[in-house]
């Protein structure tokens, strides 16, 4: 195991890991007031609504994806009836298709944000760079998906990568395993911990502010108000009757 090795397979995941926990405490508690994904959509409505969809439907896809092929052992699938063969095509049909439709609704936002000028004019530079971390993260995952799995023939990341990245959580990562992935495998990862450090410093931690206690609450009455003139008719008592 190289010194490289180490800086790049533990020393910089962990980095980013305690940035992301400890960024979201101190923006907590002392930048609450910017807690917010700072809405553009009074500005312009039509792409954004088109663009937040896509975007949001492939990336709970691609979410659920890689919890199932980094988090879940091929022994578990294997044992449910899922052999490596049939994975490989959920995988590479159900990962393309969530990946298309995360690209092009972060391609529509990105273009969104740079051609329409009042939406460009509200844009920070922690936008610039999330949305910089966010193009490199995704362009390199469809490679991964396309390129590697679609089109070379395949590559089983899951005896590679996924035993790297459980590792970090059981504080035994397989250096060893990533060091020897594909070179676009490793860049995706380290682009994902770029936007794991970055998350706390930016728009993306409205993703934990999501309403689930709408679901909860207690129904809200509205009762519709009485113009003033007829609220004080009610009000005034009846003739010939005593006050």
């Amino acid at each position: 195991m190289s010194r490289t090795e180490v800086l790049l397979w533990i020393v910089v995941p962990y980095a980013a890991l305690t940035t992301f926990v400890v960024g979201h405490v101190w923006r907590w508690r002392r930048d609450q007031l910017t807690w917010t994904t700072r809405s553009t959509q009074l500005l312009e409505s039509t792409w954004l609504k088109r663009g937040v969809i896509l975007f949001h439907v492939g990336l709970l896809a691609v979410i659920g994806g890689h919890v199932l092929g980094l988090l879940a052992p091929a022994s578990a699938t294997e044992a449910v009836g899922v052999d490596e063969r049939l994975y490989h095509a959920i995988s590479v049909s159900a990962g393309t298709a969530a990946g298309v439709a995360m690209s092009l609704g972060l391609a529509i936002l990105v273009a969104r944000r740079v051609s329409v000028p009042r939406v460009r004019r509200t844009t920070w530079r922690s936008d610039h760079l999330t949305y910089a971390v966010l193009l490199f993260v995704v362009a390199t995952g469809m490679v991964c998906t396309v390129g590697e799995n679609l089109i070379a023939g395949g590559y089983d990341y899951r005896e590679t990568v996924a035993p790297w990245f459980r590792g970090l959580f059981l504080l035994d990562p397989d250096v060893a395993g990533i060091a020897s992935a594909p070179l676009v495998y490793q860049m995706h990862a380290l682009g994902t911990m770029a936007l794991y450090a970055l998350w706390p410093f930016s728009r993306l931690v409205h993703a934990w502010s999501a309403p689930v206690g709408y679901l909860v609450r207690a129904n809200v009455i509205y009762r519709r108000r009485a113009p003033a003139r007829r609220a004080a008719r009610l009000r005034r008592p009846a003739a010939g009757t005593r006050g």
